[in-house]
């Protein structure tokens, strides 16, 4: 099947795509048509002369023909604010996919059982939910299927950025009132990305995400799903954030430059080391 899709994402012309995507209306494309035909120059070249299209609209296009989509401009099924999905060729994004490959590198490619990562700061402010939400974006757009869980029962904001209901979610599971794959939302704009959002705010999020039931529904994701991201709560604010990350197995400490103290952030990764959990790196972001 997924042979099948690559095949037919790369037999669509450029114009079509751009076409379908609304980017070029069928009007101009037939412009662009007779000015290719014309001058002998490839389609995305004759539409940049014309002044019809931009280097970045071929781009979008050629990127859906190899089957490394994402979003155009003013796409409004998600926030703009998880950069991955709409601009995948920034400076920012291709820091975001040299990380990707560390943690392939350190973490998930190092054994079969290694699907969860903790996504973990000390303070809010730190950029750890974007950091997670893109990083989510970008193991999607190299086909790994993937599974963002919003962790942070206390202040979610995953559902915010993504656009979709917050009803439920991790906090039902946590509480018996639903299972994994009543709640799991595929995000239809990106190929291959599931979430998990936080869901209703409990009284007790910690006890919730201290039961075992968290442990089981890891292992089973972990069936479904090439990686698992999890954002999680500032773990200057309570013990969440270490909890989820002794369960994932795995945690990336995000600091901020000139914010995050540094001896705190020490003591956090000191205390995580203690718990028996693997510190696949740390990321100072300035994003």
């Amino acid at each position: 099947m997924k042979s099948n899709h690559q095949n037919s994402s790369r037999s669509r012309s450029i114009g079509a795509i751009l076409v379908d995507n609304g980017i070029l209306s069928t009007a101009d494309a037939e412009q662009v048509l007779l000015e290719q035909k014309k001058s002998n120059l490839r389609f995305g070249d004759a539409a940049i002369r014309l002044g019809l299209l931009t280097t970045q609209d071929i781009q979008f296009a050629l990127a859906h023909q190899f089957n490394y989509p994402y979003l155009a401009k003013g796409n409004a099924s998600i926030s703009e604010e998880i950069t991955a999905a709409f601009n995948p060729f920034s400076p920012v994004v291709e820091q975001l996919r040299a990380l990707r490959t560390q943690l392939m590198l350190r973490w998930f490619d190092t054994d079969a059982m290694r699907k969860s990562l903790a996504i973990v700061s000390l303070d809010s402010g730190e950029g750890r939910s974007y950091i997670a939400s893109n990083l989510a974006v970008v193991f999607s757009q190299l086909g790994e299927r993937t599974l963002l869980i919003d962790a942070d029962l206390r202040n979610p904001c995953q559902h915010k950025l993504f656009k979709v209901s917050n009803g439920s979610g991790l906090s039902s599971v946590l509480s018996g009132r639903a299972t994994p794959h009543d709640v799991v939302i595929k995000v239809e704009s990106m190929r291959g990305l599931s979430l998990l959002p936080a869901g209703a705010t409990p009284p007790n999020p910690q006890e919730l995400l201290g039961r075992e039931i968290f442990q089981g529904m890891l292992a089973q994701a972990a069936k479904a799903f090439d990686v698992i991201i999890i954002d999680t709560a500032p773990a200057s604010l309570s013990a969440d954030a270490q909890m989820i990350a002794a369960r994932a197995g795995a945690s990336l400490l995000v600091a901020r430059n000139n914010l995050t103290p540094a001896a705190e952030l020490q003591n956090l990764a000191t205390n995580l080391q203690n718990s028996n959990v693997t510190i696949v790196g740390s990321l100072l972001n300035d994003f």
